[in-house]
């Protein structure tokens, strides 16, 4: 193995996570849902995984997918969290976070 690529995997190692709420929106439908992740940063490629699948959760996100396809969703960033040094108030910091953002955008929870 070169110096390089052990040089990126431990890079990729120490990376930090972002952990924080997003919403995915449906234009067609005006529907949103909220969410939490610990790694803001792969959660996309998370949800549109198991929606291609067709094996999400939640139904009617699935739904609005098999209805208006990957173009007719978007993921945006609700809020990032700072970093906490302890994981259960970053969770319960999450929760909280999660509550508000589902009043305030009159969404469904993934």
């Amino acid at each position: 193995m070169s110096i390089d690529r052990k040089a990126a995997i431990a890079g990729y190692k120490e990376r930090k996570t972002v952990a924080g709420i997003y919403v995915v929106r449906c234009a067609a439908s005006g529907e949103a849902w909220v969410g939490q992740a610990s790694n803001l940063e792969t959660i996309q490629n998370r949800i549109w995984f198991s929606l291609r699948q067709g094996s999400h959760t939640c139904r009617r996100l699935q739904t609005a997918w098999n209805m208006h396809g990957e173009a007719g969703l978007t993921l945006g960033e609700c809020e990032r969290l700072k970093d906490e040094a302890s994981d259960y108030v970053r969770n319960a910091l999450l929760k909280e976070r999660m509550l508000h953002w589902l009043s305030e955008l009159k969404a469904e929870p993934i």
